[in-house]
């Protein structure tokens, strides 16, 4: 073959070889160009989605519901204010000491309030938010000497919750009420037979001698055991002499009494852990004398139950598609 030919048919290759390269970028852009557009028409509907369901949504929520303090309350009238305590007593929940705190608060500095009643149906939680809110009591009884506070227990005030109503003036229950449980729990595990049968072998590195303390993989230790229970102690003698401090003479002489038992309402009236029965119409109407009740009790935002509402996947399918839009250049 001569040289002409040869460079004739280099070239015939080279032009193909570039026809083939540019299909080839086609094909890409254009595949490219269809995500693009697919995303795109995907975040378009979840949009219109959103949209369509926001004010469905908004239907659906009492807007009576949104907080407002006293907002229930007649012009210049006395009443009742009500405080709920129910679940958990820890941050961030709705029985935690800020939220507790803070409906206490309104319901104290309201000029129209008679007195207050703290409505508690908790089976407790952490101590130190619920000493937060003892000590609150204490100290807006103290500063509003004028204005009682009575607790009305639900269905229960066991441990933490107990522990905060020990700060009423009186603790008002059902006879099938549960109260008490004044006690401290630390709760814990151990797999160490279990992963020495499966033959795994535990390996823990820790900067502390005492840091994998509680691992549920490593034997007991005697010695961070007994730590551990003088902690518990303390806390308990905490609860105690809250509840001393709050109830005073009207507790009767138990050993029972702080062991971390649970007593209905009836029994609890005759060891002195609550006063009487009642309910919290009951004692705003007989005891506080204004039957007028007005719910001080701090509620979600609006927006937050909107959130609730609408549900976490959809807001995290939504973010993941924005997400994807914003990352294509």
């Amino acid at each position: 073959m001569s040289d002409m030919d040869t460079a004739s048919t280099d070239k015939t290759a080279e032009r193909s070889h570039k026809k083939y390269e540019e299909m080839v970028q086609r094909l890409a852009f254009a595949a490219i160009n269809e995500q693009r557009r697919s995303r795109r028409w995907r975040i378009f509907f979840i949009i219109l989605t959103f949209i369509y369901l926001t004010p469905v949504m908004l239907l659906t929520i009492d807007l009576n519901d949104i907080y407002i303090p006293g907002k229930d309350k007649k012009e210049s009238a006395k009443h009742t204010a009500l405080v709920k305590m129910s679940g958990i007593i820890a941050s961030g929940e709705k029985a935690g000491a800020e939220n507790i705190m803070a409906g206490l608060q309104d319901a104290f500095e309201d000029n129209d309030t008679a007195g207050v009643i703290l409505e508690i149906n908790s089976p407790g939680g952490s101590p130190v938010q619920s000493a937060h809110i003892y000590e609150e009591i204490k100290r807006l009884r103290s500063k509003h000497d004028d204005k009682p506070l009575y607790v009305v227990v639900n269905d229960i005030a066991a441990s933490g919750g107990y522990f905060v109503a020990a700060a009423a003036d009186k603790i008002y229950v059902n006879k099938s009420s549960l109260v008490g449980s004044i006690g401290v729990r630390m709760d814990n595990f151990g797999l160490v037979d279990l992963i020495e049968k499966m033959g795994i072998e535990r390996r823990l590195l820790t900067a502390g001698e005492n840091k994998g303390m509680l691992d549920p993989f490593l034997p007991e230790d005697e010695q961070q055991k007994q730590h551990l229970q003088h902690m518990l102690d303390q806390v308990h003698q905490h609860f105690i002499a809250a509840v001393k401090q709050g109830r005073g003479d009207k507790l009767q002489q138990n050993p029972d009494l702080f062991s971390g038992l649970i007593w209905t309402g009836e029994e609890a009236i005759k060891l002195g852990l609550v006063d009487d029965y009642g309910s919290t119409e009951q004692v705003a109407r007989e005891v506080i004398k204004h039957e007028d009740l007005v719910d001080f009790t701090p509620k979600e935002l609006l927006v937050d139950r909107l959130a609730d509402r609408l549900g976490a996947s959809f807001a995290r399918v939504f973010k993941t598609q924005i997400e994807q839009h914003l990352s294509i250049h």
